[in-house]
């Protein structure tokens, strides 16, 4: 049983930051601070749960390009079970509820191994590839239909 919500207070956050600093920190050795920004504070974040259980969180903000999708992470121990998929559908559901503009670019930087989760909601690769934290990423984007 997968449940994904809007996080609303500090300790849903900070499971949250614990998920990224394992996944992020120790699992792909990002440095802390490239981790931590201060788009934490102004973004949107969401956490997954696995009977209750801690297991994957992403966030957004809005940029002056568009809204831009970030920090989607999944526990090891969770992978395969289809957390990165319910969170990408959150985060678009909660996104059409926003009545944003037709036209909108949603976008997203995304590690090699993981865009074929977004091409499965219509993100498309444009761009060259390139390097993000000593990781391999391109940009994804799509726009908002009317």
């Amino acid at each position: 049983m997968i449940r994904v919500k809007k996080i609303e207070n500090q300790q849903e956050l900070d499971e949250a930051f614990e998920i990224r600093r394992e996944v992020f920190i120790v699992g792909q050795a990002c440095p802390e601070e490239e981790e931590f920004d201060d788009f934490d504070e102004e973004a949107t974040h969401f956490i997954a749960y696995v009977k209750g259980e801690p297991a994957g969180t992403c966030r957004f903000r809005t940029t002056s390009k568009g809204v831009k999708l970030e920090r989607f992470a999944v526990l090891e121990k969770f992978r395969g079970e289809g957390i990165g998929k319910r969170l990408v559908q959150t985060v678009l559901g909660y996104l059409d509820k926003e009545d944003l503009a037709e036209g909108t670019l949603i976008y997203l930087h995304s590690q090699v191994a993981a865009m074929g989760l977004y091409t499965r909601f219509g993100f498309e690769k444009v761009g060259e590839m390139f390097d993000e934290v000593g990781i391999d990423h391109y940009e994804m984007q799509k726009k908002v239909q009317g």
